[in-house]
């Protein structure tokens, strides 16, 4: 079935209702009709199965047949700390990761990021964008949440931030031991949050490595490659979603 978000206040007493762009997808492109079943989400994880009651122009009604808890969340709560990358590749990390279950994503501004988001409607401009992006891959992966995507923070900020999560890692080209990062890794999934901290192309410069290690951040070999950006923060989240999912 064809899955939708909706606000809070959207469903109520056995009812809901659809409005805004999605009321032309609907009914223009899908073609659905009165008795055509969907799936409609608050974003607070629970699943409500409907029947279309009425096709109008400017909203969907529906009736709610059912409802339970989507299956499709992890029990750890995941978030990535991606330092910002060159050129559009920021967008594909983001699909990827909320199709892999991130809950958070958090841009990084690191030493070595090359993009600069200094422009107050730039970066408002590039957030809104993001935050679509992942939308539309929740709604692709059938999630129960859309996974927010955060405003950019320095590298000592995110460290901050990450320090309310139960356990946090940061790959780094030059660790050593994969049984060392195959014990972290399992630990992590046996608590309730996760921070995955992921670099640039130029990577993690010494003295951030450092800041990491003295507020805790477990430094972990991804083995003798060396990974793109883009596929390292896939790496981490595709085994955690692993080891996690039941």
């Amino acid at each position: 079935m064809f899955r939708f978000y909706v606000n809070e206040d959207a469903v109520y007493d056995n009812r809901a209702t659809i409005t805004g762009s999605d009321v032309n997808h609907i009914r223009n492109v899908l073609r659905m009709k009165s008795g055509d079943r969907i799936i409609v989400n608050t974003g607070a994880g629970t699943d409500y199965y409907c029947r279309i009651d009425q096709v109008n122009n400017d909203e969907i009604l529906l009736e709610v047949e059912s409802s339970r808890p989507c299956m499709a969340e992890l029990p750890v709560k995941l978030y990535l700390f991606q330092a910002l990358p060159k050129q559009d590749k920021m967008e594909f990390i983001i699909q990827k990761a909320v199709e892999l279950g991130v809950f958070e994503v958090i841009p990084v501004i690191t030493k070595r990021c090359v993009v600069k988001l200094d422009d107050k409607k730039r970066q408002e401009k590039k957030i809104g964008r993001w935050q679509s992006i992942a939308e539309a891959a929740a709604k692709q992966s059938a999630r129960g949440i859309i996974p927010e995507v955060k405003q950019p923070m320095r590298f000592a900020d995110a460290i901050k931030y990450a320090g309310n999560l139960s356990y946090n890692m940061i790959p780094f080209e030059h660790a050593n031991g994969m049984e060392y990062s195959r014990q972290i890794m399992n630990q992590a999934v046996e608590s309730d949050s996760v921070g995955i901290f992921i670099g640039p192309e130029g990577g993690f410069e010494d003295e951030e490595i450092e800041a990491a290690k003295n507020a805790g951040i477990n430094v972990i070999s991804l083995g003798n490659r060396i990974l793109r950006t883009e596929t390292a923060g896939m790496c981490v989240l595709s085994i955690l979603m692993f080891q996690i999912s039941k």
